[in-house]
This record gives structure tokens, C-alpha cells and sequence, in this order.
């Protein structure tokens, strides 16, 4: 069987382009999602290995869609070869089946992670000469809510769960847990 995984990072970003890349291969099953390749947690993605059988293929667009690092390519295309699946990267030119195609995928690999390191530390650099010249801020420090010392007290007695107290103040879960170490250390 033929499987497509299909990701784009964010919700405003079309896959149209991998899947149009992608139709050539006859795909059988397709597996999209827009979601960060920050980790393999990836609903999608773990669909898509899960459904696999020995002797499918996955084919993506490119290596980047599937991983970010090296480790978590190499992790993932370990798990499709432990099942006896290949992988297919249209854009790289890249089959898993063959010995060539599993080196050249370990190459490439270390290449996409080390040009992402680059730009980080490039980033970075960018960053700090901004906030020198007084250009960069930051993020925008997060208020209190208005109904937080309330929502905060039935919280820390135990009379209001995590999630019913964000949802009282309107906040997201990372932002609530830093708001209540920031309060608890201030």
C-alpha cells in the first residue's frame, strides 16, 4: 500500500504543494496534519506508522516535513523499518529500500539539522544585536487578570481545579502555570 504523510507547521499554511508532489506515487491512504515537527508526538504521524504494514511504502515531500533533527528521522524511519516499511522522500530523491537511499537519508539528515542550528545561532545573534540597539523587546509581559487574586486563593485551597481556574481567568495552560510561579516567588 502507498501512505502519504503530509504536515505544514501551522493552520494558516496550505498543503496543497506536497500533495500535489505526492499524486504521482498512486497514493492509497493519505495522513495530514498541521502541526510542529518540533517532536514526533504527531497525532498524524503515529496514525500513519501505526496503519503501515510490512511491505507499504510512506512517501513524503521532503525530509523536513517528516523531522526536524537528525534524531527524530532517523528514530522515525528505525520504527518504519522495524515494520519492514519504506520510506520515499519525493523531493530528495530518496527510497529507503535501497543502500543508497538509506545513506543518503542519514547525509541529508545531518545536513537539515545542522543548517537549522545555523539559523538559530543566527537568530540569536540577530536577537541580541536588537536588543543592544534597544530595537527588541521581547514578548509583552502578561497581566493579571483582574479576577486572579480570587480564582488564585480557591485555587491554592483546593477548591477549584488547574483547568477550571484557567478557564475563569481566561488563560492558557502555560501561561496560568507561569502567572502562579511568578506570583508565588514575587
Amino acid at each position: 500500500m502507498n501512505i502519504a504523510y503530509v504536515r505544514v507547521s501551522t493552520i494558516e499554511q496550505n498543503e496543497a504543494r506536497q500533495v500535489d508532489g505526492l499524486k504521482k506515487y498512486d497514493i492509497d491512504e493519505w495522513f495530514t496534519e498541521k502541526v510542529s515537527a518540533k517532536d514526533t508526538n504527531r497525532p498524524k504521524l503515529q496514525e500513519a506508522i501505526k496503519f503501515a504494514r510490512k511491505g507499504d511504502t510512506v512517501y513524503i515531500h521532503s525530509l523536513d516535513r517528516l523531522a526536524r533533527s537528525t534524531k527524530d528521522l532517523l528514530d522515525i524511519v528505525e520504527q518504519l523499518q522495524a515494520k519492514g516499511i519504506h520510506l520515499v522522500s519525493s523531493k530528495e530523491a530518496i527510497d529507503t529500500s535501497t543502500a543508497t537511499g538509506k545513506l543518503m537519508l542519514t547525509m541529508i539528515g545531518a545536513i537539515n539539522t545542522f543548517e537549522r542550528e545555523n539559523m538559530l545561532e543566527r537568530q540569536r545573534e540577530g536577537i541580541a544585536i536588537a536588543k543592544g540597539n534597544g530595537v527588541y523587546k521581547g514578548r509583552k509581559v502578561i497581566e493579571y487578570p483582574s479576577n486572579w487574586e480570587d480564582v488564585y486563593t480557591k485555587y491554592k485551597n483546593r477548591k477549584l481545579q488547574g483547568n477550571e481556574a484557567m478557564e475563569l481567568l481566561g488563560l492558557k495552560r502555560t501561561t496560568f502555570y507561569k502567572l502562579v510561579k511568578q506570583y508565588e516567588e514575587g
